[in-house]
């Protein structure tokens, strides 16, 4: 069954390779100011977000086009002070990943070379290559202190930054924060505070939900809890304006519009006239069980309705997956299937088994005749959860900053703005849209993974908290061109 949801077969036409351009600023226009801020010691806290994490991962120079980084570059201009960021000289062939460590492959490209057996591009992938990053300790504190995967709770958590917390199960380490943390037993916003902040950015929290969310909603990530996400986040709030440094809060954006949730469609199954016969063959019995269920009184004839699994020859035919909050009827030897609706949302990873065969048997096909499991499908109940979640969150959030005076970055209203369309200063409009090759290779802001924005992608970010700095702290801060920085890598080949 030919993958559907990616055309990239343009690609192999275009002769496209690595971009990897380095950020330069050159304004030193006089009318520039801090206004009310104070710029000479920046330090930006938060997650993936505010580290620079792109396709997947952190890597050289994924890092340097950090929103954090792009912020000290303006700061500068009206003052501001050095800006360091946790090294990854190490990371020679900017390939990004962690050596040794599962699941932090190398960073994602896409390899425009044809797969003879689609007729369309590779990927996206990891690059060739094996990871030169390791876990070697720097020990020092960063005025970027975002650690990829940290919740809101993480940042205050001592022993974050121990590596021997990495072999524990579950582990109690970050990776990332054993690369940069003084001791093994501070803090990520203990490190913070060493740089005597007199200005920050703070985006916590997308973990908070964002985990629930990318594992499907399966309980192996729970949603934070609201007072342990809001003692958190006060406590945070309340020490890094102990010494009276000033700053911008971030909201969490709604991660059910992100590309990862919304690439995927809900129907993307072509099927021949033998393989409906067989399909609706197969799931015969399950039918006729839920019409005797029915008639039992032990389901409703729309709940009858809602599961019955039918296919039907050409495109269209939605996937099969397992909703468990169906009636249960398993004593009847009825799983909970039902075909999916526009109103579910399928992760980006389920891209890769949807069409595959288990154990190489042609009768059972994922996401056809074996129903996607939970942790590959958001049904609507689950979204529900996550929309209520981000927003007690963001009124928690927006409740600090206006006990502190601070000024807050909507990241949420901004993320609303891109799935519509989004026009910046110089004009173009961008959109939260996954890559789809070249009909928007120029406005696509979302890296590979789906999750984490490109470098252009964070210079979009980066303005839209100059504007609340600007407006605010009433300084006068130059904007970045987004269209100068680099979007999606795509290379001739991944060898």
């Amino acid at each position: 069954m030919k993958n559907k949801f990616i055309y990239l077969a343009i690609l192999g036409a275009m002769g496209l390779t690595a971009c990897e351009p380095e950020f330069e600023n050159e304004l030193t226009d006089g009318n520039y100011s801090a206004g009310e801020a104070d710029f000479s010691s920046y330090v930006g806290i938060g997650n993936s977000l505010t580290a620079g994490v792109m396709d997947g991962t952190v890597s050289r120079v994924s890092q340097s086009y950090s929103f954090p980084s792009m912020l000290a570059g303006q700061f500068r201009i009206v003052g501001g002070g050095e800006f360091t960021q946790p090294s990854y000289a190490e990371d020679v062939n900017n390939l990004g990943g962690i050596a040794g460590l599962p699941g932090f492959n190398t960073r994602l490209i896409i390899n425009s070379e044809i797969n003879p057996a689609t007729g369309q591009a590779f990927g996206p992938q990891p690059i060739a290559g094996t990871s030169t990053i390791t876990l070697t300790q720097q020990a020092m504190a960063f005025n970027n202190m975002g650690v990829p995967g940290a919740k809101s709770f993480h940042l205050l958590a001592p022993g974050y930054g121990n590596p021997a917390g990495l072999v524990t199960s579950p582990a109690t380490a970050n990776p990332y924060f054993v690369r940069m943390a003084t001791s093994t037993s501070t803090t990520v916003l203990d490190d913070a505070m060493m740089k005597n902040p007199t200005f920050f950015t703070n985006w916590i929290g997308n973990n908070d939900v964002l985990g629930y969310s990318t594992s499907g909603g399966d309980g192996s990530d729970p949603i934070t809890p609201l007072p342990t996400f809001t003692a958190a986040y006060n406590a945070i709030i309340n020490r890094l304006t102990s010494n009276g440094a000033k700053g911008v809060v971030a909201t969490i954006p709604s991660v059910t519009s992100i590309p990862y949730f919304t690439t995927v469609p809900y129907n993307p199954v072509p099927l021949s006239a033998a393989q409906v016969t067989a399909l609706n063959t197969g799931f015969a019995q399950y039918n006729g069980g839920l019409a005797l269920a029915a008639n039992a009184g032990l389901i409703t004839q729309a709940e009858r309705q809602r599961r019955t699994i039918t296919f039907q020859e050409g495109e269209g035919n939605a996937l099969t997956i397992v909703d468990e909050t169906l009636t249960n009827l398993s004593a009847l030897g009825l799983p909970s299937y039902r075909q999916a609706t526009e109103d579910d949302l399928i992760v980006l990873p389920a891209r890769t088994i949807i069409g595959t065969l288990v154990g190489g048997n042609p009768q059972q096909i994922n996401g056809v005749s074996v129903p996607l499991a939970d942790r590959w499908v958001l049904i609507p109940s689950e979204q529900a959860e996550i929309a209520t979640a981000t927003t007690e969150f963001n009124n928690v959030i927006k409740a600090a900053a206006e006990a502190k005076g601070l000024a807050v970055a909507d990241m949420n209203a901004i993320l609303n703005q891109l799935v519509s369309g989004l026009r910046t200063a110089d004009g173009q409009i961008y959109t939260a849209n996954y890559f789809a090759g070249n009909s928007n290779l120029s406005t696509v802001l979302f890296s590979l993974d789906g999750i984490h924005p490109n470098a252009r992608g964070y210079a979009v970010i980066t303005n839209e908290v100059i504007k609340v700095i600007n407006e605010h702290y009433k300084a006068k801060l130059p904007f970045v061109s987004p269209g100068n920085f680099p979007g999606p890598t795509v290379l001739p080949n991944n060898n």
